[in-house]
């Protein structure tokens, strides 16, 4: 790839990408950031926390990241998030937590939310305000502060201390500052290859999540256009990445969910803690409705199924393949919370393997329980399973050419 963006959410993100012994985390950088001659975007959709975005720098940087200062570009369009925004965060989510009839929703505290509800009401500062006129600057951060000040008197704000960090933090981005949506364009012009990459989960999609359990963007196909000012017949593949099974950090519905021995085992074998907080995930067996209807909202060319290796142990594998509601299946994903209220999910059960596949590269060579595990989710998705991640590293990825697709079968 010639290009790696980001189109959306923050610092809320996490991704663990591990190449050779290097293991590196990512919160706001693509994960093109580490590849020599693969220019990175920040697009004008995400939001950005300065101080964290500086701190992730450096903590990769003390990994072995090196060359970034002339990969790493960034929107002058994409919104600030501010530490008041973090701080807003967590006093909302606990003043949820104490209204009748609604709950947490198991937020990051990162602030995101409250980025994105500033830029919609628009008193959101964006990246240019920063770096155009700090005298503007400082008059748009006042503004902000004495509106959220105003709506929530225990949060407190040091204006001058912040406007004086922000100073520095103006000149330390500046270098990398691009007006984003021409810089595109010119690349696709010049056949570039552009590689957009999610930060989020498909079912917490603002719009097609399982709301209000969801993130604060459109983590889902329509936030590429938005996100980074592309139109969609310029968008030629759309992959889809899922796990072997399904997990979720947070609150809210999730019918194949295993809170027991297996959902413990999966946590435990598949390291499933959260790269940005650390929390445990919610884990389960694979979800083919959910799945299938992330299908319908993103138009997926191909997907890969990742951490397949995880079952290795285990005597028997399920795929949750229906939803049922008083004995009937639905004909539609559930809209809302409540509709969720009384499914039951059916499931297939399969033999295991019993076997490490850690080490195998050739789709031919997984043991038949495996294949045949990998082609029924393909039959029922009715779509290309393209790659299949047998372990953590890079290379641990079984790329499977078009002739061995069950689903073109007849």
């Amino acid at each position: 790839m010639d290009v790696v963006c980001r189109c959306q959410g923050g610092n809320n993100a996490g991704h663990t990408v591990i190449v050779g012994d290097k293991k590196y985390d990512f919160h706001l950088l693509p994960s093109g950031v580490i590849w020599e001659g693969c220019d990175s975007i920040i697009g004008n959709g995400v939001v950005i926390h300065l101080p964290g975005f500086f701190d992730e720098l450096e903590k990769n940087i003390a990994k072995g990241l090196t060359g970034w200062e002339n990969r790493l570009k960034i929107s002058d369009k994409a919104h600030l998030v501010f530490d008041l925004h973090q701080e807003l965060d967590g006093l909302q989510e606990t003043v949820r937590e104490g209204l009748k009839g609604t709950t947490k929703i198991g937020t990051t505290r990162k602030g995101i939310g409250p980025t994105y509800a500033s830029k919609m009401i628009r008193n959101g500062v964006r990246v240019a305000d920063l770096l155009d006129d700090f005298e503007s600057f400082t008059d748009k951060f006042c503004n902000l502060v004495d509106i959220q000040t105003a709506a929530f008197p225990d949060l407190k704000v040091d204006k001058a201390a912040e406007l004086e960090r922000y100073k520095v933090f103006a000149e330390r981005i500046r270098p990398l500052v691009i007006e984003s949506v021409s810089y595109l364009h010119k690349k696709l012009k010049d056949n570039k290859k552009v590689l957009v990459e999610g930060a989020n989960a498909g079912m917490i999609d603002i719009d097609f999540g399982t709301y209000p359990y969801v993130t604060s963007s459109n983590c889902s196909i329509g936030g590429v256009c938005t996100g980074l000012g592309i139109p969609p017949q310029l968008i030629k593949n759309v992959f889809g990445v899922m796990k072997a099974y399904t997990t979720k950090v947070g609150d809210g519905p999730y019918p194949t969910e295993q809170i027991n021995e297996v959902g413990e085992f999966l946590r435990a074998e598949g390291h499933e803690f959260g790269v940005t907080t650390g929390r445990p995930r919610r884990c389960g067996w694979f979800d083919l409705p959910a799945m299938k209807y992330t299908m319908m909202v993103n138009g997926y060319t191909a997907v890969a199924m990742t951490k397949i290796d995880i079952f290795d142990k285990m005597d028997e594998v399920k795929i949750g393949v229906t939803y049922l509601k008083n004995g009937v299946k639905m004909e539609h994903y559930p809209s809302s919370v409540k509709q969720f209220e009384g499914i039951e999910v059916e499931y297939i059960t399969l033999p295991g393997w019993k076997t490490s596949i850690s080490d195998i590269r050739k789709f031919e060579d997984l043991p038949q329980n495996c294949r045949h595990y990998i082609q029924i989710v393909e039959a029922m998705l009715g779509l290309p399973i393209k790659w299949v991640g047998v372990g953590p590293s890079r290379d641990a990825m079984i790329f499977r050419d078009n002739m061995d697709f069950l689903w073109q079968a007849k």
